[in-house]
């Protein structure tokens, strides 16, 4: 009876894999793959990509102080190092606007450039400041915004000599953070157990509990001014308005990629990709109704963990270990 009883339930474990496989399946393969794995001179795992005004001229920050530099829109890279007090820096995130461009990662570091990275300096920062420089956005000349680990917000006006303190208190320490165009963030918590909100005009953050009970892996703002949330097990939630607490019903894209959906960008105002652990690549061509898988990449062998788009033709995907996907678009045919 035993032995009966064993077996019955091997033969159920082996349908629900059955199943399980079936239901993977019906996801749509993309007709065409536009991501095109690019060779890079360096293994360590990039964290950031930034761009100069024309678009050609680049830049990949990442671990052990890689710094990248690009001269042809990111089709070629070649490394470039820099004389620093610590070889181990790890560079966090990178931004332009025009020919300036900040650096910034951690342990503690602020790099700031005013000619398109030919040269670079070093801006002292505050041994007080809470936790290490986290993301920066290039605002204009001398203008930029900074935040750390902890949540802190800071802007200067004057090329990084000051900075002056946007939020009162830092949030906490943060999983990721996004900021929109229009100078609103949004951050989610170390464990994922609930969200914070900032806008302009507002001197602290505004925290705000999960909408369900799945631990949330990131969040980030629609080109309409929306939100959009990445949760534990394949999750995915847009909010109706631009109200935080006023969302859509959730949405699985791809149940076999449950185990881990990283980051989200839109290409269009219609056609957005989202990429997740083991080579897990989705793109909806209608806003997020529907979605497809890109199959051609699956066998990369990498977590992709951030999507960026510098215009709607020039995009990439950074993944562990030295990966970087680089966008294609299909050639018409004649």
């Amino acid at each position: 009876m035993t032995s009966i009883l064993k077996l019955l339930k091997q033969i159920v474990i082996l349908l629900a894999v059955v199943l399980l496989c079936a239901s993977c399946s019906k996801i749509p393969a993309i007709s065409y793959n536009p991501w095109q794995v690019i060779n890079l001179p360096a293994q360590a795992n990039l964290l950031d990509i930034g761009f100069t005004e024309d678009h050609n001229h680049g830049w990949l920050v990442g671990s052990e102080a890689t710094l990248l530099e690009t001269t042809d829109g990111g089709k070629t890279w070649q490394s470039r190092t820099l004389e620093l007090d610590n070889p181990k820096y790890r560079f966090t995130s990178v931004s332009f606007a025009g020919e300036e461009g900040w650096i910034t990662g951690e342990p503690s570091i602020l790099l700031h450039t005013a000619d398109g990275g030919k040269s670079w300096e070093r801006i002292p920062l505050s041994t007080k400041l809470p936790g290490n420089p986290n993301t920066i956005v290039a605002l204009g000349e001398n203008s930029a915004e900074m935040t750390t680990d902890v949540g802190a917000i800071y802007k200067t006006s004057d090329g990084g000599k000051t900075w002056k303190a946007l939020v009162q208190e830092a949030v906490g320490v943060i999983r990721n953070i996004d900021r929109s165009a229009d100078g609103k963030y949004i951050t989610v918590s170390a464990k994922g157990n609930f969200y914070s909100t900032w806008e302009p005009g507002q001197d602290a953050w505004v925290p705000h509990n999960r909408s369900s009970s799945r631990r949330l892996q990131n969040m980030g703002f629609t080109p309409d001014g929306r939100f959009w949330l990445l949760a534990r097990g394949g999750q995915l939630r847009f909010s109706d308005s631009e109200n935080i607490n006023d969302w859509e019903d959730s949405q699985y894209p791809d149940f076999s990629a449950s185990w881990g959906l990283l980051d989200l960008a839109y290409r269009t105002p219609s056609e957005i990709w989202v990429a997740g652990g083991g080579g897990n690549l989705l793109c909806s061509f209608d806003g997020g109704k529907t979605w497809q898988k890109d199959r051609e990449v699956e066998d990369v062998p990498s977590n992709f963990y951030k999507i960026v788009f510098v215009t709607p033709e020039q995009g990439f995907i950074i993944g562990q270990q030295g990966i970087l996907l680089k966008y294609e678009a299909a050639t018409p045919t004649a």
